[in-house]
Order: C-alpha cells, then structure tokens, then sequence
C-alpha cells in the first residue's frame, strides 16, 4: 500500500472541501501564507533536537451558516529526522479542517449567556502523512459543541470533542505477530481552545494568536502498550509590520512563536515525547 499522498492531491482535497460553503454567502474571509522555523523541535524516538521548515496556507470564512477553517502544514526536516533510505530530511504534510454551524446564524438569534456570545457544532477532521520509517498515515475525525466567548476584539473558542483516530505505523516492529501496522484507536475527546487577539501596545499593532488542545487517552498503541493523555499548544505574538511600515493593515504579520507538546502523538515516556521550541513566524495574507 503506498502511505504517501502529494502537495497537489492536499491542495485539492482543501480547495474541494473550501469552495462549496465559502462561496454560499458573503462574509469575512481570510487567506494566509505562513513560515515558521526552530531548530528545537522533537519526534519520539529521538534523542536530539530536530530543525524543522514550515511552511502554511489558512483559509477562514463565514458563510450563512457558520464559519470554515481549514490549514495545511509541510514540515521539511533536516537529516536528524531522515526521510525513508536516508538522503535527506523527512517531509511531511498535516492538512486541518474544521466547520462551525452557529446556532445565531442558524435560528436567527444567537444562543448567548454570561460571557458566551453564541454556540456552535463543530465537526472536522485531520489528514497526515510522513515519508520517514514509521510513515504515518493519520486520519482523524472530530464532533462536539463549541463554546464562542464575548470579546472587545478578537476571538476565544472552547470545544469539547468526540475524536476517533485511524494511523499507519511502517515500523518493522509494528508488523511483528501481535502488534498493529495499522490501527483504529479508542474513542477519545478533545478538550480545544482557540484564540486571536488584536490589541495595541503604545504605537505596535500586535496580536497574540494559538490553540491549546488536550486529547484524553486513546486505548492501546501499535504494540499494545497504553497510550497517555496529551497536550500540545502552540502561539504567537505577532507585529503588524505592513501597517507599521507602509500602513497597509493586516498584509505582513512577523514574531515569536512557542510550540508546547507534551506526550507526543499519545507516548507516555521516551525520548522525544516532549517539546518546547521557541520560533520565529511570519504571515503574509492575501
């Protein structure tokens, strides 16, 4: 079975899956070009820092119903993290969609109390694949409620998700008697928070942007042993160079960024299984 899927087919699939709802209505829309790059990002398995290049297109839009989200991540690895036979860096590519059905947009009338503007479903799914030697193949669908916060500027979700993972592991241990070359884990959640905030500080127009999420444990792994609950967070805080430079407001976007994981892809222990990498990011948005 080939485990490996091009940039090509990735953008089609995200364009397929954009176009029909972000085309239903006018509304807010947004698409972006990103990079980031640390030298201080890790795998399981390994027992140094791997550096890695990232590149990024987000799409977000409204539509009569709700909102689209959708992000394609590729990570170029350097030789730490080798592709399959060596020779170079791994690639890889993690494509992200998500859709909202807000119940204001639906009833005409948003479902709001206390700090809550307005409740949301939320359902999506995850598309990796890896061209190292465990060659993951994930496929990750999620449900849930959403929670939509009141703010001055900017934006806070809270999500509660039902979460089922299909994965790949090319290993030769993992096609050992016994164990899982691949794998439908265990029903789990999803605890999901996502933010952007806007705001000055003196003369800087800033933003401080990320996501958090915590996955609950997903039963046993490739070679049945248990798997661990995980976090990962990964923000920035982020200065609008166009509108500082030549007053063109949200067009170039620089600044730092921190990448938390821990219990990487659900490892309880072992090299490699936790991360903090500071990085540097850029957003150009069209």
């Amino acid at each position: 079975m080939d485990h490996s899927i091009g940039l090509p087919s990735l953008l089609a699939i995200s364009l397929a899956v954009v176009t029909p709802c972000a085309l239903a209505a006018p509304g807010y829309s947004d698409t972006l070009i990103g990079y980031r790059y640390s030298d201080h990002y890790s795998d399981p398995g390994k027992t140094k820092d791997v550096a890695k290049n990232i590149l990024q297109i987000t799409h977000v839009s409204s539509y009569r119903l709700g909102q689209n989200f959708i992000n394609l991540d590729v990570f170029k690895s350097d030789s730490t993290d080798p592709a399959k036979g060596g020779g170079t860096g791994a690639t890889e590519f993690y494509l992200t969609y998500r859709n909202q059905l807000q119940y204001g947009k639906v009833f005409d009338k948003p479902l709001a109390f206390g700090p809550v503007k307005d409740v949301a479903l939320t359902a999506g799914f995850d598309f990796n694949t890896k061209n190292n030697e465990f060659a993951s193949e994930k496929r990750l669908l999620v449900l849930g409620p959403t929670l939509k916060f009141a703010l001055p500027a900017g934006f806070l979700d809270a999500s509660v998700l039902y979460a089922r993972e299909w994965n790949h592991c090319g290993l030769d241990v993992c096609g050992k008697p016994g164990n899982h070359n691949d794998l439908l884990f265990d029903p789990f959640f999803q605890f999901n928070l996502t933010w952007g905030v806007p705001f000055m500080a003196g003369p800087l127009p800033l933003k401080f942007q990320g996501f958090y999420t915590y996955s609950s444990k997903k039963g046993d792994d490739y070679q049945n042993r248990p798997t661990a609950a995980e976090q990962l967070m990964r923000t920035s805080l982020m200065l609008d160079v166009g509108q500082l430079g030549w007053g063109e407001k949200n067009v170039l976007w620089i600044g730092p960024g921190y990448e938390y994981w821990r219990n990487k892809f659900g490892n309880e222990k072992g090299p490699g299984t936790d991360v903090d990498a500071l990085s540097i990011n850029l957003e150009w948005h069209l």
